[in-house]
């Protein structure tokens, strides 16, 4: 019973810790990445739909993303998602491809990005413990219920507090990666 709990509880953390990844890959450095572009949503063919499905993605310089459009009419929509996506991109339209100059951060930009990096970071912590909470709460109701003893709810605890430690500290991690990248001029 207890490894199912915790199974459950590393498996939620895994997808949090996931999903930090992606959003802190989304915030942009001083480097063109294609996943700055991740949040995009295109408006095309009756739908909304993410870029990458419509588009090829690249950057072939440091300082430029390409967004080369699979069909010649989503052009204009491709570009007006890019504007209103409110990124800081200037799209350059050039027949079925987009060109996006990165421009270089300014010093209060860059402190900006870094205050989100760390919203995001204590969003991650939060719903971390909000599934620590869930499975010492299971693990409660389980010794409530005897299927097992005190001194396993009790191990149960660590146990749960350990793998909330870990997670915790893979996120700080990457913070403090994506904050030294962000503040590299």
């Amino acid at each position: 019973m207890l490894d199912q709990i915790y199974k459950d509880s590393k498996d939620r953390m895994s997808k949090t810790v996931d999903t930090i990844i992606r959003e802190l890959g989304s915030i942009r450095t001083g480097k063109a990445s294609v996943h700055l572009l991740d949040t995009i949503k295109v408006e095309a063919y009756g739908s909304t739909m993410p870029l990458n499905q419509v588009a090829t993605l690249s950057a072939p310089e440091p300082r430029l993303l390409v967004v080369t459009a699979f069909d010649k009419t989503t052009v204009p929509d491709i570009s007006r998602a890019i504007q209103s996506a409110d990124l800081g991109f200037n799209p350059i339209v050039d027949g079925t491809m987009i060109r996006l100059p990165v421009p270089a951060l300014n010093e209060e930009r860059r402190m900006e990005l870094v205050k989100r990096c760390k919203e995001i970071a204590e969003e991650g912590r939060i719903a971390i413990r909000n599934v620590r909470r869930d499975a010492n709460d299971h693990i409660k109701k389980e010794q409530k219920a005897k299927t097992i003893s005190e001194d396993q709810e009790s191990d149960g605890h660590d146990e749960i507090q350990k793998f909330t430690n870990e997670f915790i500290k893979k996120i700080d991690t990457m913070v403090e990666k994506k904050e030294t990248e962000v503040m590299e001029v």
